[in-house]
């Protein structure tokens, strides 16, 4: 995706690239492919949606540290992100690009957001406790009394009753001035510890955060000034965050900034609730304020979704015209659109606006994402091709129920292609077939396609089968079951894949109306 650059009138420090809704993994996987490109181009660090003190596990196994991949996902990424398949594919890369490397080429991971979510935050106790054990000071027994029980803290309640918040009690209070205690005293000690002082520092702000966040929520504001202003304040952390990222990367190199659009856009955010409008300014609002040109925004677009059961847009909306531009995934400057209509909203998908377009450099749209319907749909019409649907009534196995077979004649003695979504137990489970909404195609690809393909014969597979992560998206592989008889096989192709799957497609299609053809003269030739 060079393009993307091509698209920006400056060099940003900080790109910033918006997806409209989470859940739709193809914009999860062109921001992977997006990276990598923009890492052949000197940028050296990414930053997601996620929150920054987790991020610093994530980044230890990035920069190839004794952390398993599993600990990285389940600790390193907040709200859940860990469990997106494409998240483990950009941990995976991002430390392959690493090894070998110097320090001022690898590449660094770094989420931005707050330790917390709209509805609720925990207490700042282990952010307070870890900085003291760096700093060597005996103060959790006074953190501990001041805390108190957890629950006081996290109790979700206290969002929107401000009464039942603790965040300007006397604690609460006096545990915001060890906070600001502690910074100082970080400072004073950076000179004779600048090992491990950039973790330290990033748990001490989570705890000002935290405290930050827990005071807003007291405010005896009516519900919707509540809500706006805990947006907002979510928003400036995440703002101070990115700037404190730039701060440590700016001798690096450039930064990538994937989140939602709301928080990377640089116009304000609004709302409306309870009959009122609400605004604040979001992160990219006030990061773009003080970089200035420096900071560039690209606000995703998104045609239809399977997974999220979007369909697809009207021609007079913005995604519409859109869709009708750009058949793969890919960019379009901002000022080359046109006015539009905006699309319904609803609680999965936030649309382009005008205010969207006018205040971004570009927009990346993706027409559809990529699950096993739509992959069926392709195959199922290409000529003469019938699917056979594993299911009990005609008895399938129950781990393969919902697998589909694709056959061209009918005698399905042979399938073409096939799409799963379970692992086997003990014989297939490579892939990782059981992650949530993963699935894999698989292809008969024949000797001559598999050699070119791979740069081996398919009977020297096993030789060969340690040199690949049968796991890893996007990415065509050798089956790792059927290899020997040169079938390949790629784990939830993207959007951008599609073309080289049509090819493959038509590759294995032809061979099997070969066969089929074949079978058929056979059998005219019998004799009677």
């Amino acid at each position: 995706m060079t393009s993307l650059l091509d698209l920006l009138a400056g060099s940003p420090s900080l790109l910033a690239l918006g997806e409209p809704t989470h859940g739709e993994s193809a914009f999860l996987q062109v921001r992977n492919e997006a990276f990598m490109t923009l890492a052949e181009h000197g940028y050296r660090s990414i930053a997601l949606e996620s929150d920054r003190a987790a991020g610093l596990i994530a980044d230890e196994f990035v920069q190839g540290a004794a952390v398993t991949l599993d600990l990285a996902l389940t600790e390193g990424f907040s709200h859940g992100f860990g469990a997106a398949p494409a998240n483990r594919d950009l941990l995976l890369r991002m430390r392959e690009w690493n090894a070998g490397r110097p320090a001022e080429e690898r590449l660094r991971f770094h989420g931005f957001d707050a330790p917390l979510e709209i509805e609720g935050a925990p207490s700042p106790r282990r952010y307070l406790t870890r900085v003291c054990h760096f700093l060597g000071l005996d103060r959790e027994a006074e953190i501990d009394e001041l805390v108190g029980e957890d629950a006081r803290w996290s109790d979700t309640a206290a969002i929107w009753e401000p009464g039942r918040s603790v965040g300007r009690s006397s604690d609460a209070q006096r545990l915001r001035v060890i906070a600001d205690d502690l910074l100082s005293e970080l400072y004073l000690q950076a000179p004779r510890r600048p090992e491990g002082w950039q973790a330290a520092f990033v748990h001490a702000t989570s705890a000002v955060a935290l405290l930050r966040y827990h005071a807003a929520a007291a405010a005896p504001l009516a519900p919707e000034e509540r809500f706006a202003g805990l947006a907002g304040v979510r928003d400036a952390l995440m703002a101070e965050n990115l700037l404190a990222i730039r701060a440590a990367e700016a001798h690096r190199g450039p930064t990538l900034v994937f989140a939602h659009n709301t928080h990377l856009q640089r116009h304000r955010s609004t709302m409306t609730m309870g009959g009122t409008e609400l605004s604040w300014a979001g992160a990219g609002a006030i990061v773009a304020s003080l970089l200035g040109d420096r900071y560039a925004v690209i606000v995703g677009s998104l045609g239809e979704s399977p997974a999220l059961g979007i369909g697809a847009p009207a021609a007079s909306t913005y995604e519409g015209g859109l869709q009708q531009r750009v058949g793969l995934p890919g960019c379009v400057r901002a000022s080359d659109i046109g006015p539009a209509e905006r699309r319904e909203h609803d609680y999965r998908y936030f649309p382009l606006d005008q205010a969207a377009i006018e205040n971004a450099d570009a927009v990346l749209h993706i027409p559809t994402g990529v699950d096993a319907t739509v992959l069926a749909a392709r195959i199922l019409a290409l000529p003469g091709v019938e699917q056979m649907l594993a299911s009990e009534e005609n008895g399938s196995p129950e781990g393969a129920w919902g697998d589909r077979f694709f056959f061209v004649g009918p005698d399905r003695r042979q399938p073409f292609a096939t799409i799963v979504e379970h692992d086997v137990p003990g014989f297939d489970e490579a892939s990782q077939l059981d992650r949530p909404g993963v699935f894999r195609l698989n292809l008969d690809l024949g000797r001559t396609e598999f050699e070119r393909l791979f740069g081996f014969p398919p009977k020297a597979f096993e030789g060969h089968r340690d040199a690949f992560d049968f796991a890893r998206l996007d990415t065509l592989l050798p089956h790792p079951c059927y290899a020997l008889y040169a079938f390949g096989s790629v784990v939830m192709p993207g959007p951008q894949m599609l073309p080289e799957i049509d090819r493959l497609l038509a590759i294995a299609h032809s061979r099997a109306t070969d066969r089929h053809e074949r079978a058929a003269r056979r059998a005219t030739d019998q004799p009677e």
